[in-house]
């Protein structure tokens, strides 16, 4: 039996392998063997500006808004009390994992109450809560109000660059409800690019994936869905580039304008999984990246919790963690941003692996 056959046939294939493709890239790009030794595309912009890493994490987004379309369309889109307590349970059960993750076993002291996975488990819930509590036309409509509120929000303070990393109102607002010691300060001062504000706009990332995935669904042709999906990337983009002209295009801040750009090439991308998998049927290329994405949730919550271990190992007198002793190993093989690479690439296979086996044993871990 096949990887593509063993699947089960009211799934989207093409979302499918995308949603392992965005497993694999978060992986690649988040365990470097170095964060000094990296190459530029896999480094994230200094501030206003995008790069391929930054579209990472709202492709996940996306896809979590593909799998809960499938998820909810279980319960015909009808809220009931049993599912808000699901959907609750779960969003608790994430966050909660983010804090673990960011040191909640640690004390509460400075623990960093924001994080991707606290983000995940809020744009989840509150995404799930709209679909499921307004009609379609409404789902477009707060989506927008979203955006335009956003950005209304962001130029609602008396700095003469409201976009700015010391002046925008998204850390003053951090600031006050989270408290300094409770951010990230990654860039010096204390901001978290995940912030609580800035989870508003990603609320929208979810509903987007959640409403091409329904409008997939019922697609059955094919090719005309590539070529809808080639338009609406490229729409996505230039209006993103048009509104960076007054919105920066900013992962930081989650601008409105990002939010858009990234949508635009999350269409792209899957047009081209489309046209790989459902009109192609090129399954040697396509099956590897469905098997990752069998398992994404727990993939992507494992894969950092398991590198983070590295770090409390220690391979010699001097300290020397195993986190660091894999990277000097494979250093002394390779130039250090090909080593640091390499470090990522070899994570990358590595869960691929723990993906097949999972999936050849017909487990399937849901949060």
């Amino acid at each position: 039996m096949t990887a593509l056959t063993t699947l089960n046939s009211t799934r989207y294939l093409a979302l499918d392998a995308l949603r392992g493709f965005t497993i694999a890239m978060m992986i690649l790009v988040n365990t470097p063997g170095s964060w000094s030794f990296i190459y530029p595309p896999f480094a994230h912009a200094d501030w206003h500006g995008c790069t391929p890493t930054d579209l990472v994490f709202p492709f996940f987004l996306f896809v979590v808004g593909s799998a809960m379309y499938f998820s909810l369309q279980k319960h015909a889109l009808r809220l009931s009390l049993p599912l808000a307590l699901m959907i609750l349970r779960r969003s608790l059960i994430i966050f909660v994992l983010g804090l673990i993750f960011n040191g909640l076993l640690g004390g509460w002291e400075d623990l960093r109450i924001m994080g991707v996975l606290q983000r995940i488990a809020l744009a989840y819930a509150m995404a799930a809560f709209i679909v499921l509590g307004v009609t379609r036309t409404g789902v477009y409509c707060i989506g927008l109000c979203l955006l335009l509120g956003y950005w209304l929000l962001l130029t609602m303070n008396n700095h003469a660059d409201p976009y700015g990393l010391h002046t925008n109102i998204v850390v003053e607002l951090d600031i006050a409800l989270l408290g300094a010691e409770h951010m990230y300060s990654g860039k010096g001062v204390p901001f978290d690019p995940e912030g609580l504000l800035s989870t508003l706009p990603a609320v929208v990332n979810v509903l987007i994936g959640f409403e091409l995935t329904r409008f997939l669904v019922v697609q059955p042709d094919r090719l005309g869905s590539l070529y809808r999906l080639l338009a609406l990337g490229a729409l996505g983009i230039l209006l993103g580039l048009a509104w960076n002209i007054w919105l920066p295009i900013n992962k930081s801040l989650w601008t409105s304008s990002f939010v858009v750009y990234s949508a635009g090439y999350f269409c792209l991308a899957l047009a081209l999984f489309v046209w790989i998998v459902d009109i192609k049927k090129i399954q040697w290329l396509s099956a590897p990246f469905i098997i990752y994405g069998s398992n994404s949730i727990f993939i992507y919550m494992l894969a950092p919790f398991w590198v983070h271990g590295y770090t409390y190992i220690h391979t010699n007198a001097t300290g020397t963690t195993l986190y660091e002793g894999l990277f000097l190993q494979l250093a002394t093989l390779l130039p250090p941003a090909m080593a640091s690479l390499a470090f990522a690439l070899l994570h990358v296979m590595l869960f691929w692996c723990v993906s097949w086996v999972l999936y050849r044993h017909n487990i399937f871990i849901r949060v």
